[in-house]
């Protein structure tokens, strides 16, 4: 004798045949979903990307991205339809050309320095020394000095490298040198190559105190040691990481960033955030988001939430997609909640 059929059966099969009934299912989602309250988040959301350069911890895009140290120096500036990271001190802003995070150094390009192609005078280039930075290796040719070079001196101390002349007589020899009023090939005792450079007690190159009109940064003389035409140029700092960003590198940044997200952090408590894809925010990873929204996100469309969902609206949220993605419809959720709409 064929057994009745179950509870859950005669649920199962009402839903499948009753219109009414799938149409009160659709309302449930739907309030669910409207109902979720937004926290306030980053703005705009975070990336892991900016230009062409790869942001990852404790870099950030904006505010509340990265480590709240790092955030007031470098950020993703939008121009336009154009998108670059930049470093930002008190002497002003500089594109980010390159980042290395194995070895804890970038590369800025101020946009007064020299090369051979470009030469121009030069604003003073400084670091806040509060901030988590200091110069690296970087060489600074400086340009048009006062004759009298051997008497440069920064915090007391004589600067000019003489063991390099080749670098003033190589950048002398570039025709951009008429920009700042010499003629090419002129006496290299005007050129001062300031190596391992130092900044000042304002924690500027001063040009101005310095007597130079411009100064070319190198970072690489590469495999042509006479050709400043193809040395690499530029400004390298060297960044630290203190206990506050360790932390969360050795923990929690790794699998946010593994799962597509960027690491962040929560105003004012500065707490660790994972922000995911629209600009929702975990405290772990985006592994559960990605579900949630192939499962929600791909077959219906719900008014944008550019803010973070709480976590009690997200929790919901989550409990919904899954019993979605079950082959049962939702009223099993309903009867097993003791719910028989």
């Amino acid at each position: 004798m064929p057994s009745s059929p179950s509870k859950y059966e005669d649920i199962h099969r009402s839903n499948r045949s009753n219109p009414m009934e799938r149409a009160l299912t659709l309302c449930f989602v739907l309030t669910l979903l409207l109902n979720l309250q937004p926290a306030e988040s980053p703005d705009p959301a975070c990336r892991n990307t900016c230009g062409s350069l790869t942001v990852k911890y404790p870099f950030g895009t904006g505010y509340g991205c990265g480590s709240p140290r790092f955030h007031p120096y470098v950020t993703c500036f939008h121009a336009q339809d154009r998108h670059e990271l930049v470093f930002a001190t008190h002497t002003g802003l500089y594109p980010i050309t390159s980042i290395s995070y194995t070895t804890s150094t970038l590369i800025i390009s101020p946009p007064y320095m020299s090369t051979c192609t470009s030469m121009k005078p030069s604003p003073n280039l400084g670091l806040d020394w509060s901030g988590p930075f200091e110069l690296g290796s970087s060489t600074f040719v400086l340009l048009h000095c006062d004759p009298s070079t051997t008497s440069l001196t920064v915090k007391g101390s004589p600067i000019c490298d003489r063991s390099s002349p080749n670098l003033c007589s190589s950048m002398y020899a570039c025709p951009a040198v008429l920009a700042l009023g010499l003629p090419p090939f002129s006496p290299t005792n005007t050129c001062c190559v300031y190596s391992p450079a130092n900044f000042d007690g304002k924690g500027e190159l001063d040009l101005q105190a310095l007597e130079c009109s411009g100064y070319a940064p190198v970072v690489s003389l590469g495999d042509y040691p006479t050709d400043p035409t193809q040395w690499e140029y530029g400004v390298e700092l060297k960044y630290t990481q203190g206990a506050f960003e360790s932390n969360h590198m050795d923990t929690k940044c790794p699998t946010c960033e593994n799962s597509g997200g960027a690491c962040g952090y929560d105003s004012p408590s500065l707490a660790f955030l994972c922000v995911c894809g629209g600009g929702y925010n975990t405290s772990t990873d985006c592994n559960i988001y990605n579900q949630v929204e192939g499962i929600i996100w791909s077959s219906a469309s719900f008014p944008s939430r550019k803010n973070r969902w709480s976590n009690l609206g997200y929790s919901g949220l989550v409990l919904t997609a899954a019993a979605c993605s079950m082959n049962q419809s939702l009223r099993k959720l309903f009867f097993q909640v003791g719910i028989n709409p």
